[in-house]
């Protein structure tokens, strides 16, 4: 079994993982110590991966290391089985790589464009001979509702809801402010994927992060991933250099 550690943004997200399955998960804003022993009860975790997307783990790794004998630290460092187009790999969130090494392992030889919706909106490409070759990152459903609120002087702080079909105009402030920002992502995510679907003729776009679901009705032919693409990243880079495939 393995012990998958994401921290996040916003939340601390963990998994244990039985032949790359997902067999227990916890979510919280910190890692705990409590955290990770309801996770491990009774389940032998032989080896563990930390990855941070807010800069130094040292601490999350140690408190890791004191429950589990093998604990790999996800760093721009790490080999990964897949190619990396980026050019500047040290300032790549460990997040999006682990997305992309995720999306390569579920759907192989497939051009994906993964369209993550967490606390920023991350659409990130990676094409059919296994490379990720960038994305763009832009503020997310949250962010944007916040902004909108922080940055003027009467405008309502809202959260994000879901309405009727075809009822895409608001009628109350509220509503325009909520459907303004879904419907913006919305239209962001159509053009990225008209514009590469020119190039790339099968390509396949998937949806993940907590927002998700409030676009999966209303951008066609995509795919709302059923296996978190991030956790199954982690996974296939954990086994990746435990077996030392890279040195073969």
């Amino acid at each position: 079994m393995n012990l998958l550690v994401d921290i996040g943004n916003t939340l601390v997200k963990c998994a244990v993982t039985a032949q790359g399955e997902v067999i227990a998960e916890a979510r919280a804003e910190r890692l705990t110590a409590a955290m990770l022993d309801g996770l491990l009860a009774d389940r032998p975790v032989e080896r563990a991966i930390v990855s941070s997307t807010r800069g130094a783990a040292a601490e999350a790794v140690a408190l890791v290391r004191s429950r589990v004998g093998h604990c790999l630290e996800f760093t721009p460092a790490t080999p990964v089985p897949i190619g990396n187009a980026y050019r500047s790999p040290e300032t790549l969130g460990r997040d999006r790589l682990a997305a992309a090494v995720g999306a390569a392992t579920l759907w192989p030889g497939r051009d994906v464009l993964i369209v993550d919706f967490g606390t920023a909106l991350t659409v990130d490409l990676v094409t059919a001979d296994g490379v990720f070759r960038g994305g763009c990152i832009s503020p997310g459903l949250r962010m944007r509702l916040r902004s909108l609120h922080d940055c003027t002087a009467a405008l309502p702080l809202c959260e994000p809801a879901d309405w009727p079909d075809g009822e895409w105009l608001g009628r109350t402030t509220e509503e325009a402010l909520v459907r303004g920002a879904v419907q913006s992502i919305a239209f962001e995510i159509e053009g990225y994927a008209r514009r590469l679907r020119e190039k790339f003729a099968g390509l396949c776009v998937i949806f993940t992060g907590g927002d998700a679901r409030f676009f999966e009705k209303r951008i066609k032919n995509t795919i709302f991933a059923n296996r978190n693409p991030v956790f199954c990243g982690l996974d296939r880079i954990l086994e990746y250099n435990v077996r030392e495939e890279h040195l073969d």
